[in-house]
């Protein structure tokens, strides 16, 4: 049987693109999925009511799966519990929360408003953390759960234009690194995706090929993308994890440590600098596990 079999699974922001794509993907391997959207505009404007969600719905229903929708705003506090609550009422629990809902507001930092900064900070990372936050007691209780968070290179590596985006996407590496070590005990696995697909959102960037989002060329399929989030959350998945899924090719990123220098109560600006190779090399530097500095509470 498929890890997936019953599963109950949120998928946010699956009205189109890779939301679409994972809440299809869990469908077809037996899991019950909320599929939750907005209906709103790329730049995260717009109210509840947009057929997207239900449209996703019927694909799944018409293969033969089980999904329900749900309209709510993931940055709306309230809202965002909506989700939650509709499983519950549904199905009874929560398993598995792939959280994938975003919105762009690119300006370079100087040009960008403080609430075209906020606007995109409300969905990434605080409509990830409060849609989690309604899952994760659920989880907790029954000793099981998986949680995606949707990151992306132009926070783990910067991309101009995007301060805003850039922030919040890794916000979420922060925010995974405490969830991996406080759900540990209670097999709730935590990882980041990053993911590299041809969508409504990546077609509006400067610069980026010209391409129907609503028939992406097919190595930049966001199905493609799909499968590495469905290893982070199997049964056996792992957790503490930045995984990159593009075009059939995945990886992985991580924090390296090196062993620095240390000058005690000594130390002064001049010391620093006489040692500059030593505090900026990376030659014996050791890879970071989140899991590694685990505290049970």
């Amino acid at each position: 049987m498929s890890d997936f079999e019953d599963k109950v699974v949120i998928v946010t922001g699956a009205g189109g693109g890779l939301g679409r794509a994972h809440a299809l993907a869990f469908a077809a391997r037996g899991a019950k999925v909320v599929v939750n959207d907005l209906g709103g505009s790329l730049a995260g404007d717009g109210a509840s009511g947009g057929d997207a969600a239900d449209q996703v719905v019927e694909e799944i229903r018409t293969a033969g799966g089980t999904a329900i929708a749900n309209k709510a705003s993931v940055c709306d506090k309230e809202g965002s519990k909506t989700l939650v609550e509709d499983a519950l009422k549904e199905w009874g629990t929560v398993d598995i929360v792939v959280n994938n809902a975003g919105n762009l507001r690119d300006k370079s930092f100087k040009n960008m408003t403080l609430d075209d900064f906020d606007a995109v900070l409300d969905v990434h990372l605080r409509g990830s953390a409060y849609v989690t936050h309604a899952a994760w007691p659920i989880m907790y209780e029954k000793n099981w759960g998986r949680v995606v968070f949707t990151s992306s290179t132009s926070g783990i590596y910067g991309n101009f234009g995007q301060a805003n985006y850039g922030a919040a996407k890794m916000g979420m590496l922060g925010l995974m690194n405490v969830l991996a070590i406080e759900g540990a005990s209670h097999n709730i696995r935590v990882n980041c995706l990053a993911p590299g697909a041809a969508t409504r959102m990546t077609a509006s960037v400067p610069g980026s090929s010209d391409f129907d989002p609503k028939n992406p060329p097919a190595e930049r399929s966001p199905d493609l993308v799909s499968p590495i989030v469905l290893f982070m959350c199997s049964e056996d998945g792992p957790s503490g994890a930045v995984l990159h899924g593009s075009g059939g090719n995945y990886s992985r990123s991580q924090i390296y440590t090196n062993k620095g220098i240390s000058l005690g109560v000594d130390a002064s600006l001049e010391a620093v600098l006489e040692q500059t190779d030593a505090v900026m090399g990376m030659s014996n530097a050791e890879a970071h596990d989140p899991l590694a500095r685990r505290r049970r509470g």
